[in-house]
């Protein structure tokens, strides 16, 4: 099942070393650690075949690369850069500046920052998600129960509006978008609720809720057509699946303990799922639905960081982001071909 023959991994960012790959037919290429203290977010240009990797609330930049995991550019200046997620027509970048109260608009073609959206003063917006033109943030600075949702439509005389949703959650939500459909979750927090919403007419419209996801969520991803919601908990073993309009259960895809990533593929074919772990496999491949992976990839003693996982538009690579045990400097991994073995 795990075949290795013809995979091809490249794992690009290591840190002062390479060749972090133990499974066989792999193939390391040199490069030097992200300069970014942590890991926020990554967002995939496949018109432009780029990635662009955020550093969180303790950086001021966004490393740009290319597919090949080849450094492109580093853009200054994005004060927090955390959350990011790309305009419907792909020419613009979002950024949630956790750091700066704003939203930053960057050009995908020209790595030039466009406009900046103040979001207000101590609001610190840090998850993105989008639903057509409007995209939509998770906003709060502490863990006082002052998170909230926000929306920004670029279009607008007023382009920022705040508390949307009226949902109060423990810090800045976690989002997850696809179609019409918007979820949020609070991260880290034992029984974290689901709340799903159906926007319409730039307004978010109340669904099902409910603590089904378990303790410690980490990371949500939603198909394509937004109808399966796939949660990541730390505290299950395995990434869970569940209807967006009922939060009916639609399977699971076992990991091993501590979940942290998963990601729907742009045709809704495969998901792929991560865990926490130094073991010699820590990312799995499923074609949706099934029950054994396709593929199933190690990390050589690094581990994947949280919501660390995106695949390419055409699906012929996976990227992860890894970490190593004691440092929170984030490495790229490109897998290519992760969907055959």
């Amino acid at each position: 099942m795990f075949g290795t023959g013809s995979r091809k991994m490249f794992i690009v960012a290591v840190a002062l070393m390479c060749g972090v790959i133990s499974t066989p037919g792999a193939r390391a290429a040199e490069s030097d650690t992200l300069p970014l203290p942590a890991f926020g977010a990554m967002a995939v240009d496949q018109a432009h075949k780029r990635v662009f990797v955020s550093g969180g609330a303790a950086s001021n930049g966004i490393v740009v690369l290319d597919f090949s995991g080849h450094s492109v550019r580093t853009l200054n200046g994005q004060f927090g850069a955390t959350g990011l997620v790309l305009s419907e027509d792909g020419r613009t970048l979002y950024a949630a500046l956790a750091a700066g109260d704003a939203i930053s608009a960057i050009d995908t073609g020209t790595l030039a920052e466009s406009r900046r959206f103040p979001t207000g003063a101590q609001t610190c917006p840090a998850h993105l998600a989008r639903t057509g033109a409007l995209v939509w943030f998770g906003y709060g600075c502490d863990a006082t129960w002052h998170g909230r949702i926000g929306r920004l439509d670029p279009t607008a005389a007023e382009p920022i509006v705040l508390d949307k949703g009226n949902v109060e959650f423990q810090t800045a939500p976690l989002l997850a978008s696809a179609g019409g459909t918007l979820v949020a979750t609070q991260l880290e927090l034992s029984l974290a609720d689901a709340h799903v919403f159906t926007v319409s007419a730039g307004e978010l419209v109340a669904g099902p809720a409910g603590e089904v996801f378990g303790s410690n969520v980490l990371d949500l991803t939603l198909s394509p057509d937004g109808a399966t919601l796939h949660s990541a908990a730390g505290s299950r073993d395995r990434v869970d699946a569940f209807a967006s309009t009922d939060l009916a259960r639609r399977g699971v895809y076992v990991t091993g303990p501590h979940p942290n990533a998963v990601r729907a593929s742009a045709d809704g074919r495969f998901v792929a799922v991560g865990a926490y772990t130094s073991r010699d496999r820590a990312v799995w491949v499923f074609a949706a639905g099934a029950a054994s992976p396709v593929n199933a990839f190690g990390l050589d003693g690094d581990v994947l960081a949280n919501r660390g996982l995106a695949w390419s538009g055409d699906g012929r690579f996976l990227f992860a982001i890894t970490q190593g045990a004691a440092d929170a400097r984030p490495r790229f991994t490109v897998i290519n071909r992760p969907t055959q073995d």
